[in-house]
């Protein structure tokens, strides 16, 4: 079976609504938590994807049982300490980099050794970010140079830390989270601002910690050992997926859409805060809270006079997944849009902002691209006639997402290499796109 697509075709008007499938961030942290819990959890609209799948191999690796049923799956925990470790465990993480890092939190006190490794995408990430801190724990890592694959082996001595966080990295602080629910006492954590999913679903299990906030720095204390009882957890939708559909209802000048029940937590929409600062009016109706996560419905309509912006490094963090749609809109806005210390894009599934750059070059935008910076040049009216190879993207799935954007707004005939790798994190996104009328082959 070919592994890629053909667009030739803008996609028509469109009024829809749609829901896209279960957080991705949610359903792995769901899944881990699940793990440790004593009892038997329910998970509802649990994101099917290959890293979500790959979250419940590990801990079937790891002892733990679970079962799908028709509507939920179930995980049977037995606790903090409920692991049972056989010899030689290796887990695959797959392209997952939040599975890899924050389950080496979980893997603290381990017995035995256990290797992590992933593919090919995620191998090449850097590693030290998260192993530096779990052993100052005390436990023992055995890296390839910084990277997967790593062997851990954790302490029955642990000792609580205090760790500060830089990097502005959910993914590090989440880790150390892990660990400090493992550890005897109380771990102390300074971490740049970024998503507070774990912190909301440790308030939501009641395990001991106290947040103070800074206008840059969030601070936690984690009181270890506080063995949680299981819990039913129904996931919202995916604003990094969502982001996909509401840039094309954007784009799109006659188009509207409503996107249902979105996880729209405020370390999650730097999307749209930057596309309304850009005149795009996206409206948030119906909103509620979850367990302490915000949801809400999102409406979209396609607008003809979008306004660059001098992007605010403030929104990076909460826009990380989602510059590379946000830099479409930006071709397409009056004047030129400037983006800073984008760094963390290159340090994702592929070097995102390097890709981008390329892709927007075949279009034909002018670029202005220095180090982590980049300029981008809109115009209004672009309107593409030639033919686009979109290939060598190392398989990352947000590129291969970007690109079928961008081919049904700006026109073009496109082909698109590696359609499977959506299975990393959206499997259902080409369905949708066809009931939103895209004409893909």
């Amino acid at each position: 079976m070919k592994n890629f697509i053909e667009i030739k075709k803008i996609i028509k008007p469109f009024n829809k609504t749609i829901e896209v499938s279960g957080d991705k961030s949610i359903s792995i942290r769901c899944v881990l938590m699940a793990s440790q819990a004593i009892g038997v959890s329910r998970l509802y609209n649990l994101l099917e994807s290959e890293d979500v799948l790959n979250s419940l191999n590990s801990i079937k690796k790891l002892g733990i049982k679970f079962k799908k049923k028709k509507k939920f799956y179930e995980i049977y925990g037995y606790g903090i300490n409920g692991y049972n470790l056989n010899k030689n465990i290796i887990i695959n993480a797959g392209n997952s980099g939040t599975l890899a890092r924050l389950i080496l939190g979980l893997l603290v006190n381990s017995r035995k050794q256990v290797t992590i490794i992933g593919d090919k995408s995620l191998s090449r990430r850097d590693f030290t970010r998260v192993t530096d801190p779990i052993k100052l724990f005390g436990a023992n890592i055995i890296s390839n140079k910084g990277g997967l694959p790593l062997k851990v082996k954790g302490s029955e001595f642990l000792r609580p830390i205090n760790y500060i966080e830089k990097l502005g990295s959910a993914q590090c602080k989440s880790s150390v989270m892990l660990a400090a629910l493992k550890t005897p006492g109380t771990t102390v954590i300074k971490a740049k601002k970024s998503r507070n999913h774990t912190e909301l679903i440790f308030k939501f299990l009641k395990i001991p910690m106290r947040i103070t906030k800074s206008k840059e720095f969030d601070f936690l204390e984690i009181d270890g050992l506080y063995n949680f009882k299981s819990f039913d957890y129904i996931i919202p939708g995916d604003i990094s997926s969502s982001a996909f559909f509401l840039v094309l209802a954007l784009l799109s000048n006659k188009s509207k859409i409503v996107i249902k029940n979105v996880n729209v937590n405020d370390s999650r929409i730097g999307i749209i805060n930057i596309l309304n600062k850009m005149n795009a009016k996206i409206l948030l109706k119906n909103k509620k809270f979850y367990n302490g996560e915000k949801i809400a419905d999102i409406i979209v309509q396609g607008k003809r006079e979008l306004k660059s912006i001098n992007c605010p490094e403030s929104f990076n963090s909460s826009a990380i997944d989602e510059f590379l749609v946000i830099f479409l809109v930006a071709a397409k806005a009056k004047g030129i849009s400037k983006f800073k210390n984008l760094s963390e894009l290159n340090k994702k599934e592929s070097p995102r902002l390097e890709i981008a750059t390329k892709i927007l070059n075949k279009m034909g935008v002018k670029i202005l691209r220095d180090a982590d910076n980049i300029q981008i040049y809109g115009n209004p009216n672009l309107n593409l006639k030639g033919k686009y190879i979109i290939n060598n993207f190392r398989k990352d799935h947000r590129v291969f997402m970007m690109s079928c954007i961008a081919a049904l707004s700006f026109g073009g005939k496109w082909k698109i290499d590696d359609k499977d790798s959506i299975k990393t994190s959206f499997p259902t996104f080409l369905n949708l796109l066809k009931k939103l009328g895209a004409q893909i082959t």
